[in-house]
């Protein structure tokens, strides 16, 4: 018997990861031959380790198990897009939502319901069907996967704040502080992202009218 959280389906974690990286690298293929551009800033991708795949189900009070790790959790496989403008993002969630191999399971629009906190990104559970064999209780075939979409912009504050999150020396009063200055720089930064592309389709609808 295979050792491990994700027993014998460990080695099937990375093909699945890739044929899903592989679909938004062709998205970004067809996007720069249509605008001479990339779709993304950076497109990171990982499988979770088994140490921390463990960890979490025994936090959720799940056994650990294949079927817990790949079939009750779904971010064994992550991604994270970043792009340079908020049309972008959409332009990918479309296209992933389109494949016939991809079934959304789960999507939260935090660009358009911002958290309370200024948290914004678009994040998306895929089902992802595969010729591989599936985990115990899975559909055939099919591993799942999370994707995080986000701009540069929301990218770096959510850096930030996952620093505050995790400082254990913070004093309520500075906790407090900075959590309103980072709500009043999330609403800034979504203000700039909102000009930015203004301009860039300005650019772009101009761009069109001379070709």
């Amino acid at each position: 018997m295979e050792s491990g959280v994700y027993g014998k389906y460990a080695a099937y974690l990375p093909q699945v990861m890739d044929l899903l990286a592989n679909d938004v690298k062709t998205y970004n293929e067809q996007y720069r031959a249509r605008y001479g551009e990339s779709a993304y800033e950076h497109f990171l991708y990982r499988v979770k380790s088994e140490d921390s795949m463990a960890e979490k189900c025994s936090r959720k009070g799940l056994s650990v198990t294949p079927e817990s790790a790949l079939g009750r959790i779904h971010d064994a496989i992550g991604l994270r897009i970043v792009c340079n403008f908020v049309d972008d993002v959409y332009g990918i969630v479309d296209y992933l939502r389109a494949l016939s191999h991809v079934e959304v399971v789960e999507e939260k629009d935090y660009i358009r319901a911002v958290k309370p906190n200024g948290y914004r990104s678009y994040h998306m559970i895929l089902r992802v069907r595969t010729p591989f064999e599936a985990a115990p209780g899975n559909p055939e075939g099919c591993y799942y996967a999370e994707v995080q979409l986000r701009t540069i912009a929301m990218d770096s504050w959510a850096a930030l704040e996952h620093q505050v999150k995790y400082k254990k020396t913070l004093s309520g009063v500075d906790l407090a502080l900075i959590t309103a200055e980072l709500k009043r720089c999330a609403d800034e930064l979504a203000s700039c992202d909102l000009s930015m592309q203004t301009i860039r389709n300005l650019i772009r609808e101009k761009s069109e009218e001379t070709t």
